[in-house]
């Protein structure tokens, strides 16, 4: 099969409509849109980082101009999304439940077998759970025999409660306060709901479908991450064979000698931009592969707040800021509630030149930032570029 050959601009806009940025409100507005937008992505990872407002609602403010952080919990309360991993933790749509059958078996059988006594913990605490309705970690008491180590050093309950749900015989739901509420799964899954297990072909089929919904063009090593728990999975192999039976593009980018590139038949090239810029998340389906940010836009990021201190280049926690297809700034910034301040440490720059329009499209979604933050003000601490940074201060007067 001959390549598509697609210039970089091409690319990068099949990429950008594919991860609902071609434009503001791509999805619409409205509670239908996180849904819709969370089906047309397959995932979208969660984050307990709560620096500024957390991941999962970050990547729905970031599209959906209207968007209300309570939406997400309605959606799961009424079965139509539902809470799991994939290649990370993150939220669901219901109707792709089968799929991460594969996953749950995975967590079950490819770890360390446990012992007797936390087999009987764990049924012990299953056992609770379908007696007494949904429970929190608080709810059970504190089995500790020795003072905490550390953040992940979890007491044997709230061990067994993770199991239970990495192994699919819990589900979780989240309070007001992200604290995880753990229930059986038979209170959860709406009835008609299809639960048999997928073999091998169809799980790698549908995530090698499911990562190019998401990215629009992807190399296999995308792919095979989104099923890295399922270890012997079949995604590779299965992505030669569709490849060579027509269900895929493969994809040749102008300019750039990379690995096999790949493109789902009926993904749109016909596509617009609406130049609008954009506060992304670290976690945001665009950000977390480095590479592609380096191959398809010369942007390279990382996010800092996993590197020491001393190592930090933009901050602790910087925002990528897209404007149309170009990634013109990063923001390491901090919500301070109590003060309803949002604290802009460092805005950095990259070596572009920024016209009035621009400026003006990055002031606007500032303003939407803070706002989104249940923020008022704004502060901005330093920056690279002082012309640009004062322009977007008089935005703010």
């Amino acid at each position: 099969m001959e390549p598509i050959l697609l210039s970089a601009p091409q690319a990068r806009k099949i990429i950008l409509h594919a991860a609902g940025l071609a434009g503001n409100a791509q999805f619409g507005t409205g509670r239908e849109a996180v849904y819709r937008l969370i089906d047309q992505l397959g995932f979208v990872q969660l984050d307990t980082n709560y620096v500024v407002e957390r991941a999962h609602h970050h990547v729905m403010a970031a599209r959906i101009p209207d968007y209300e952080p309570g939406w997400l919990a309605e959606l799961t309360e009424e079965g139509r999304l539902f809470e799991y991993f994939t290649s990370d933790a993150g939220y669901l749509p219901m109707h792709d439940f089968r799929f991460s059958l594969p996953v749950k078996h995975a967590f079950a059988t490819q770890r360390k077998l446990p012992t007797r006594q936390e087999i009987n913990l764990m049924k012990q605490v299953l056992d609770r759970v379908g007696r007494e309705g949904p429970l929190m970690v608080g709810d059970f008491e504190n089995d500790r025999l020795e003072a905490s180590s550390g953040w992940w050093d979890w007491r044997p309950a709230k061990v067994a409660l993770e199991r239970l749900y990495l192994d699919g015989e819990l589900m979780i739901t989240r309070t007001k306060g992200f604290h995880k509420v753990y229930d059986l799964p038979t209170n959860m899954i709406p009835e008609g709901t299809d639960l048999t297990v997928p073999t091998a072909e169809e799980y790698a089929r549908f995530v090698i479908r499911r990562t190019l919904g998401a990215l629009g063009i992807a190399y296999a090593k995308e792919m095979a991450w989104r099923a890295r728990y399922v270890k012997g999975n079949l995604v590779k192999q299965e992505l030669a064979k569709m490849a060579a039976e027509g269900e895929l593009l493969i994809v040749q980018i102008e300019g750039l000698k990379s690995a096999p590139l790949y493109m789902l038949p009926n993904q749109p090239t016909a596509i617009k931009l609406s130049g609008e810029a954009f506060i992304l998340s670290p976690f945001d389906i665009l950000n977390v592969f480095r590479h592609r940010l380096k191959d398809f836009f010369d942007f390279d990021y990382q996010i800092e707040c996993f590197a020491p201190a001393a190592k930090r280049k933009y901050g602790y926690f910087s925002l990528p800021v897209l404007v149309g297809d170009t990634f013109v700034a990063r923001m390491d910034a901090k919500a301070d509630r109590k003060q309803k301040l949002l604290i802009v440490h460092n805005l950095h720059f990259e070596d572009i030149d920024l016209d009035e329009a621009a400026i003006a499209k990055i002031i606007t979604a500032l303003k939407a930032f803070v706002q989104f933050n249940q923020c008022r003000d704004i502060e901005f601490k330093k920056s690279n570029n002082q012309v640009y940074l004062e322009a977007i201060s008089r935005g703010f007067k």
